[in-house]
């Protein structure tokens, strides 16, 4: 099976969810999280660090219910800004 390289789209929105994350793991311990999720920590390393940048939808929603996030909320922070927004940011 041949996996297609992701577009830099795609990346871009693996480090913003992995902000995200790690923003509202918060001070727990990384370890902590995904066990509680039901992960590694080493999985929960790479989505925060952006190394997964399509994680499986399961892995995102058991993640983001143990951190008290909505999906809707992490839906909205991985999409990308419009750009004029973009421009804005980048000034």
């Amino acid at each position: 099976m041949v996996r297609l390289s992701l577009t830099p789209a795609e990346l871009e929105r693996g480090r913003r969810l992995g902000a995200l994350l790690r923003q509202a793991r918060g001070e727990r311990s990384m370890l902590e999280t995904a066990l509680a999720a039901g992960i590694s920590p080493e999985t929960l390393r790479k989505i925060e660090s952006g190394r997964v940048a399509t994680p499986a939808f399961s892995t995102i929603a058991a993640i983001a219910e143990v951190l008290g996030l909505s999906l809707d909320a992490v839906w909205a922070a991985v999409q990308p800004m419009p750009q004029s927004q973009a421009q804005v940011a980048s000034a």
